[in-house]
């Protein structure tokens, strides 16, 4: 998964979604605005192999804003925030969604 502003990240790998208990052989999914545990894979290397939450901002697979709008970017993207869910990084480098 991509990233999506400046706190020199490049890749994050998506570890596990807080609050789903699950099912057995089953994958849990997300969408825009869930927060997921996630380590990074290429970056800083203070940064580099720690898990930390992150928020998804965009989702390639299409999906049905309640006015009827079909959304879709061309990749999946996350920022990093803190467990309060303050963002650690200071400015968005690339288009996020509003939801």
């Amino acid at each position: 998964m991509n990233y999506a502003d400046n706190t020199d990240a490049k890749n994050l790998y998506i570890i596990f979604m807080k609050g789903i208990k699950g099912r057995l052989n089953r994958l849990p999914s997300t969408c825009v605005g869930d927060i997921v545990m996630a380590s990074l894979k290429k970056g800083k290397p203070y940064l580099r192999k720690k898990v930390m939450h992150v928020v998804i901002v965009r989702q390639h697979k299409p999906w049905c804003r309640k006015d009827g709008v079909f959304m879709y970017f061309e990749d999946n993207a996350g920022v990093i925030v803190n467990p309060k869910g303050e963002m650690k990084g200071s400015a968005m480098t690339s288009p996020i969604d509003r939801e």
